[in-house]
């Protein structure tokens, strides 16, 4: 009541926040849940240029579904709520889009109401700022990958949204491998099409090049690698033809840099599987020693 007769006055906001989080997780405050998301989302809405009230408002939305969830209810995240999270991620607090990332129930609320169009029109918008970039690659990559029953058109648009973020960004470590496993989780859901599968597979060998130190991102590149080369021998023969090297060189390079990684060296051999299912592939495979470095991996790993 003391918030809602003060929305004008930001300190009252943002200490009538902090308060209710701090009980939120008490079984007597569940009947009240609801008025606190009520009254949180009316203060983050009125309060759009506090970057700490916004930051403190998402932490207490997305603990009140968490709690939700616990007691074994799905609380209903309407488009107000949901607006006022996106608005928050999309304007404000470009890194607030992490507490999305972090709550499972925040984003099967989210997806319901749509999300991954509003998170590809913020990746639009903002293309140049990077942790935009990577928050909301890394947010797209966890719905696409858990997604069930798809709307294929909604995420075969996330496709060349996605490769411009890769694009733009590759030289920045955290962006493109978040981007990596957001065209990883694409090329899953079987969201290419034949003009396509040259151009990701020449983009991501160039993510790879760019940044080889980056085990994450060799191992989710080689990943989406591996799906786009199983879906079209067409990314098979980008990764041998690649006009800036052999990506047979660059996989021997790769695995070398990272031989105490198993994950690297399991995606690596995933792509490899993947390539000598293409007869033509398999005989290039052949002449570049390919067998030598599959017994290399193979003695590293003996028990993998």
């Amino acid at each position: 009541e003391f918030m809602q007769a003060s929305w004008d006055i930001e300190e009252v906001q943002a200490k009538g926040i902090q308060h209710l989080g701090s009980f939120v997780k008490d079984k007597s405050a569940f009947p009240y849940l609801l008025t606190c998301t009520e009254v949180t989302t009316l203060a983050m809405k009125t309060h759009t240029d506090s970057p700490d009230l916004q930051v403190e408002g998402c932490t207490l939305l997305l603990e009140i579904l968490s709690q939700a969830l616990e007691q074994g209810v799905m609380m209903a995240l309407d488009e107000r709520v949901a607006s006022c999270l996106l608005h928050t991620v999309g304007t404000k607090i470009p890194d607030s889009v992490e507490f999305l990332w972090f709550s499972e129930v925040a984003a099967e609320n989210l997806r319901r109401v749509g999300l991954i169009p509003d998170l590809l029109s913020i990746l639009g918008r903002f293309l140049h700022n990077d942790k935009i970039c990577s928050s909301c690659c890394a947010v797209l990559w966890s719905l696409a990958v858990s997604e069930k029953n798809a709307d294929q058109a909604v995420l075969e648009s996330a496709l060349p949204v996605t490769s411009a973020v890769l694009q733009t960004h590759l030289q920045d470590g955290d962006v493109a491998e978040s981007a990596c496993s957001a065209l990883w989780a694409l090329a899953l859901q079987g969201c290419f099409t034949d003009s396509d599968y040259e151009p990701t597979a020449a983009l991501l060998l160039d993510a790879l090049r760019m940044n080889p130190e980056r085990a994450v991102l060799v191992r989710n590149g080689c990943l989406a690698l591996a799906s786009l080369v199983r879906l079209s021998e067409i990314a098979a023969l980008a990764v041998l033809l690649d006009p800036k090297g052999s990506g047979m060189e660059l996989i021997k390079d790769e695995y070398h840099l990272h031989s105490d990684e198993p994950g690297v060296a399991e995606a690596l051999c995933l792509l490899m599987h993947e390539m000598v299912q293409y007869d033509e592939v398999m005989l290039d495979m052949r002449s570049q020693k390919m067998e030598k470095l599959l017994s290399q991996i193979k003695l590293q790993f003996p028990f993998s």
